[in-house]
């Protein structure tokens, strides 16, 4: 190496390991949330959060001085040398899941109010199903996704979606404000506005995610609790017919949608309760009940 890229590499370094001490500094006083800065660096969107060691991250955290924060991490598995963006998947759901017993000493890492993911193939009648939800339980939030497709006939900005451009949505991968996000049947991005999420459940309130796969697997690994539920059609026909007849989608798209379904419909293993959706108000009806239930072991623990 060059002595002048030496010199600008050593410079560089100099001022990482400044900005991680700011970063501490800022996690110990109170000014940075300790499970934004995880979210940050797991989710590798913020470079300075990715390479702070694990050991000192938690030292941040008032009372856990360095036999506490090793114990800590001699029980998850997790050596005190490694770096929030370094973690593994299951070390990070173990790690976030700790972290938030350590903050909160509750299993609900936003807040008070239960989290629920519905997620299922394109054209399985989502959004309908929740509309009726949502009617037989007005007091339920639903969170409004960010997307970059364009808008459709009848949808309306904030209530539907949060149209954005990709710019807008780069920015906000950037700044860590989406609880997830995805590439979409391999073309448009969706993702959740964190700070509505946060701020609903800090109320205590029962908050709907409509995502879709990848986001769902998103939420399970980041250790957040939550309920995940599976909408699935009768049957595949069923869901091909569906999507013809909306007749929002060419051919192609049509194609490229179906092909996604059947990746989606061989995952439903991966969540806590499957609901078939062949006639609305019953589905509808059977995910209020698995919400109900779901609150009532919350309430135990």
């Amino acid at each position: 190496m060059p002595e002048f890229d030496a010199v600008v590499a050593s410079a560089k370094g100099v001022a990482i390991r400044q900005d991680r001490a700011v970063l501490k500094k800022k996690l110990a006083e109170g000014v940075e949330d300790f499970l934004d800065v995880f979210d940050r660096a797991t989710q590798h969107t913020d470079k300075v959060a990715s390479g702070l060691r694990v050991e000192p991250f938690l030292r941040c955290i008032p009372a856990i001085g360095t036999t506490k924060a090793r114990t800590i991490l001699d029980d998850l598995g997790i050596r005190s040398t490694a770096t929030l963006g370094g973690l593994r998947v299951n070390q990070r759901t173990a790690f976030r899941r700790a972290l938030v017993g350590i903050l909160a000493g509750k299993r609900t890492q936003i807040g008070d109010g239960c989290l629920v993911v519905i997620a299922g193939p394109t054209a399985v009648g989502k959004a309908t199903v929740i509309r009726e939800v949502r009617a037989m339980r007005p007091e339920y939030e639903l969170s409004v996704s960010a997307t970059t497709r364009k808008r459709r006939p009848g949808e309306r900005e904030g209530r539907d979606y949060f149209f954005v451009t990709n710019d807008e949505f780069d920015q906000m991968v950037a700044k860590g404000e989406l609880l997830e996000w995805a590439v979409v049947h391999g073309s448009n991005r969706y993702g959740t506005p964190k700070g509505p999420v946060v701020e609903q459940q800090k109320a205590g309130k029962t908050v709907l995610l409509e995502i879709d796969l990848q986001g769902a697997r998103q939420i399970r690994q980041s250790g957040i609790d939550a309920l995940f539920v599976f909408l699935a059609p009768p049957s595949f026909n069923a869901l091909v017919e569906r999507l013809e007849s909306r007749g929002t989608e060419d051919e192609a798209e049509r194609r490229r949608r179906l092909a996604t379904a059947v990746e989606e419909l061989s995952a439903k293993g991966e969540f806590d309760e499957v609901v078939v959706n062949e006639v609305v108000s019953d589905a509808a009806a059977d995910i209020v009940e698995l919400i109900s239930r779901y609150q009532r072991k919350q309430g135990e623990h």
